[in-house]
């Protein structure tokens, strides 16, 4: 690069009792000028030293409990003494041209207050997950150049932000403990007449549920129990934050007798894995339909 603006940008990766090589994996990939902040949502950082020795551009704070993605994240981003921020997530490896191409942007003062990023299309084809999308299902492909594309949102496992663009760098809603931040962001950027961008050309390939809890198996239980009831009420949370209560309702409410019927029948069925996702997906909801705060939590 002749010209380096990767000096604006401090990445984030907000870990909980990550797996070590998984996180190594992700430190690997980062171009070794761009300053590395790692928030341990939690007490304690395990490897401490080892991870300090092996990384000269990494430092490491903990939050002291788990304040969940949204607020630990912010919780960063305060922290931050760059203009831009990199939300990378510790199950995620960057391309070899990926700070090439995100230093043309900065060069470029391409003026965003989120980017997001581009998975491979073999990943894509194999998850079916993609890293960008449109709320209606109808809406076409905005080109906003030859390698941004408009999008209603963008996935939150790596995110470049423009913190200048944030009062108090506050950019999650810290109400979501886990899931739905990311399109929460997009929905809240857009009613302020604010375009939401993601890059053809930054590539990473996401790994996914296998960075912390899911990957030990005397906890394989509590992750399905934990994932579940997050995602059923930050659901209905979001639809109701940005789309009314009767929208969130007729999205959301019929889903309730749903999983009491599948309770029932897996119950019936000795298998207690399809049991617990269905029952903590119930709870989640209907707790959420309630208005009470995302309080569930696991501690290990």
């Amino acid at each position: 690069m002749n010209n380096n603006f990767l000096s604006e940008l401090t990445i984030v990766i907000l870990t909980y009792k990550t797996n070590r090589d998984i996180l190594i994996n992700c430190l690997n990939s980062i171009d070794k000028r761009v300053n590395v902040m790692i928030i341990e949502n939690s007490n304690k950082f395990e490897n401490e030293n080892e991870f300090l020795n092996r990384f000269s551009n990494l430092s490491i704070e903990c939050t002291g409990s788990n304040l969940g993605f949204g607020k630990g994240n912010n919780f960063g981003f305060k922290r931050v003494n760059t203009k831009f921020a990199l939300a990378l997530s510790p199950d995620t490896i960057c391309d070899k041209k990926f700070f090439e191409n995100l230093n043309i942007y900065l060069e470029s003062n391409l003026d965003f207050s989120i980017l997001g990023v581009n998975f491979y299309k073999e990943d894509i084809n194999k998850t079916g997950h993609s890293s960008y999308g449109y709320f209606k299902k109808n809406n076409l492909e905005k080109k906003f150049n030859n390698t941004l594309i408009e999008v209603d949102w963008i996935i939150g496992c790596a995110i470049i932000i423009n913190l200048n663009k944030f009062t108090d760098k506050v950019v999650f809603d810290e109400n979501i403990f886990i899931y739905f931040e990311d399109f929460d962001l997009c929905k809240r950027l857009s009613k302020i007449g604010k375009k939401v961008l993601s890059s053809k050309i930054l590539f990473i390939k996401h790994i996914g549920n296998s960075s912390s809890i899911a990957i030990i198996p005397e906890l394989k239980s509590a992750a399905i129990k934990f994932r579940n009831w997050h995602w059923r009420w930050s659901e209905f949370y979001f639809y109701k934050k940005n789309f009314g209560t009767l929208y969130a309702h007729k999205k959301c409410s019929y889903k309730l007798i749903k999983f009491l019927i599948l309770m029932m029948f897996f119950r019936i069925k000795s298998n207690n894995d399809l049991f617990n996702l269905n029952k903590y997906s119930f709870l989640g909801l209907f707790n959420s339909i309630l208005g009470k705060k995302s309080f569930y939590r696991i501690e290990y």
